[in-house]
């Protein structure tokens, strides 16, 4: 489907369907802004056809649940920080935008805490804070880190999990219909 194609709808995303025909390579290329992992990206390339959204969205949940910890770490190296301004007109950097929209009007003292709540919890853990942000305010999302950083380690990887996880739902309802 191209741009100028009048059945194409003005949100951009593709078909499933479409999806499903595509080659690898470029089956690939439509997946890697909604999750950098790329395990997560080889596998649902390997998994198709799903015919439509909910059953690829279900195949991403399962192949989620089974992603090893480097996986994870692979996927968070994509997220900026929460309250950081992403540049670029890359598809992943447009969304991180918008989803973050909370944390971009944020008043100074919010901000302020923001950024340091992103460094004690990146030294504490040792990756970036990932919280699905759609929705939230720079003020929720800061009293979610906050209270994020009395987690243990395997506890908050749990936590990581389920929120990549909802971000990856998200991305994936904004690239196919």
């Amino acid at each position: 489907m191209t741009a100028g194609d009048a059945s194409a709808p003005l949100d951009g995303s593709i078909a499933v369907t479409e999806f499903d025909g595509a080659d690898l390579a470029d089956a690939a290329a439509e997946l890697m802004p909604c999750c950098a992992s790329r395990r997560w990206v080889s596998e649902l390339v390997a998994r198709r056809p799903f015919g439509d959204l909910e059953t690829l969205r279900a195949a991403s949940d399962a192949v989620l649940a089974t992603l090893d910890w480097v996986d994870v770490e692979q996927a968070l190296s994509a997220h900026p920080r929460i309250g950081e301004r992403v540049g670029g007109s890359a598809t992943e950097a447009a969304w991180s935008r918008s989803e973050q929209a909370g944390a971009a009007s944020a008043a100074d003292e919010v901000a302020q805490g923001l950024v340091t709540a992103n460094r004690l919890y990146e030294r504490k853990f040792g990756y970036v804070f990932l919280i699905c942000a759609t929705g939230r305010s720079a003020a929720e999302m800061l009293a979610a880190a906050q209270a994020r950083l009395d987690n243990d380690p395997f506890a908050e990887r749990a936590v990581v999990a389920q929120e990549l996880a909802a971000i990856v739902r998200l991305r994936l309802a904004k690239a196919f219909h």
